[in-house]
């Protein structure tokens, strides 16, 4: 096992620093040029279209999942271990300058992915449960690749809700395993791995709203505790404070002696950790994007990239200054949700080990949802049997059991790996199809100036082929409810009393 574990360690560095790192940047450059800088540009119009109204069908009920509710199922892929012992490993391994390249690839990436969920929303399809898409459907429908998109599916099946499920579960049984006595340690990751496969069978099987309406709950709840727990550690150690923001810039431009870190595995550490955290760009979030019911796919575009921010500029950072002001010594330190672990003991003493387990559950729980809906959404892309939609389910459910009891290091090598691959071919995807979702944000910017709501109908750029969906302002929109033809006919009548007072 240690001989696997080995060449997976090797095979994913050397894929990740000569193939995805400079893609990542490039990229990730190239649309913040060609954009205009959206992803800063744009920021009031992400938390404005974060709160749009849902459209509905004839019937009244929305059509998919809400604007907000697709930002929680990202978030709630996005906000997991990545962003707890994630972080950790990244301070222990990287030094504390590995933190500015996270934060710099937030900015980038948020970039690519403004592009890759634009892109998600305009090729989306129309399911029983709304809407889904995703990389798979615009390689699909945009490019007319199908075997690239059967190619990302498979890739993000094995990555997302195998993989990735297995390294939560895996952080919840040995965060709870922290904080009770050795007596119960033989047994204990049987049994979290057992009421964990339960709890996440009685959320799967009641489909992509039950999906929802769970972590629009949780993932609330998990940031302000988690940040709330965060700022108490902050505010009692504000002596180190300073110290420990000067050293994440002072420490991101040169070697680390104390954790024996090159600038280059600094950088490739950040950007991994930051990548691993914030998803940017590696065509996972897109597959929520694509779920949301909104009148323009730019709207979920601003929206997935204001879930970057919020996962690497708020959570990671808070696991950031966490350590940085509760270990200022990182020689001796311990590494990934230890390293976590011990800068909150060190601080409020053993009993937070306990806040800090049901935390994990809450962000890992919530992760697992959110990874599992990717696989969903790509089993559906590459076939509709509903036998293989059952066989996933429990293959699932059986990852997040296995997780629970097995060693994570042969796992985390392989999910790094693996994302590589997946990141890297979602990339190439929206270069190639980057110029449309140009023109989406330069529609969108166009009816923002001229006072609209914007709205896109296919219509509007009747060259692009592959829409299945955006038929006409009618579907989009919904149908039109009697408050709002009220406040039209009003509108209305005062437009012509003004023009009869004119004459």
């Amino acid at each position: 096992m240690d001989a696997v574990n080995d060449w997976l360690l090797t095979w994913g560095d050397n894929l990740w620093t000569w193939i995805v790192l400079p893609v990542v940047v490039l990229l990730g450059l190239y649309f913040t040029i060609r954009s205009g800088v959206v992803q800063f540009r744009l920021i009031p119009e992400m938390f404005r279209t974060l709160t749009d109204k849902t459209p509905r069908d004839a019937s009244g009920r929305p059509q998919s999942v809400s604007a907000f509710q697709a930002f929680t199922i990202s978030a709630a892929s996005r906000v997991g271990v990545g962003n707890i012992a994630g972080v950790g490993t990244a301070i222990a391994i990287g030094g504390p300058g590995a933190v500015f390249w996270m934060w710099l690839m937030a900015f980038v990436g948020g970039a690519s992915s403004f592009i890759e969920s634009s892109l998600a929303q305009l090729f989306k399809i129309r399911d029983k449960d709304g809407f889904r898409g995703g990389p798979a459907y615009y390689m699909q429908r945009g490019l007319k690749a199908r075997w690239m998109g059967v190619l990302f599916a498979v890739i993000l099946i094995i990555c997302f809700p195998i993989a990735f499920s297995s390294l939560q579960a895996n952080t919840i049984q040995a965060t709870v395993a922290g904080s009770v006595s050795e007596d119960v340690q033989s047994w204990l990751p049987w049994a979290v791995g057992l009421i964990l496969a339960a709890l996440m069978g009685l959320v799967i099987f009641g489909g992509v709203r039950r999906i929802a309406s769970v972590t629009q709950m949780l993932v609330p709840a998990m940031a302000l505790l988690y940040l709330g727990l965060g700022l108490v550690i902050v505010v009692m150690h504000a002596d180190r404070l300073p110290a420990a923001i000067a050293s994440i810039f002072t420490d991101a431009f040169g070697p680390n002696e104390v954790v024996g870190a090159t600038l280059g595995y600094i950088i490739l550490t950040g950007v991994k950790r930051g990548m691993f955290s914030n998803e940017a760009g590696l065509g996972s979030a897109p597959n929520a994007g694509a779920s949301a019911a909104v009148t323009h796919p730019v709207k979920q575009g601003l929206v997935q990239t204001l879930g970057v921010y919020f996962d690497t500029f708020l959570v990671c950072s808070i696991t950031a200054f966490i350590i940085l002001v509760s270990v200022p010594d990182l020689e001796n330190a311990g590494r990934g949700i230890g390293l976590t672990q011990g800068a909150l003991t060190s601080t409020l003493g053993e009993w937070s080990n306990v806040l800090l387990s049901v935390i994990i559950f809450l962000l890992a729980f919530s992760s697992i949802l959110g990874n599992y809906y990717y696989g969903e959404s790509n089993i559906e892309f590459i076939t509709p049997r509903r036998s293989v939609l059952a066989g996933y389910r429990i293959l699932t459910v059986l990852a997040v059991l296995a997780g629970s009891v097995i060693s994570a290091d042969v796992v985390w090598n392989f999910a790094d790996g693996a994302m590589g691959l997946m990141a890297l071919v979602n990339l190439i995807a929206i270069a190639l199809l980057s110029g449309i979702a140009f023109r989406l944000l330069k529609d969108y910017t166009g009816q923002r100036r001229a006072g609209r709501d914007p709205v896109f109908t296919r219509d509007r750029m009747p060259d692009i082929g592959g829409i299945a969906v955006w038929e006409d302002e009618l579907s989009v929109t919904g149908p039109i409810d009697m408050p709002t033809k009220r406040r039209q006919s009003e509108k209305h009548r005062d437009h012509l009393h003004a023009g009869h007072d004119a004459h």
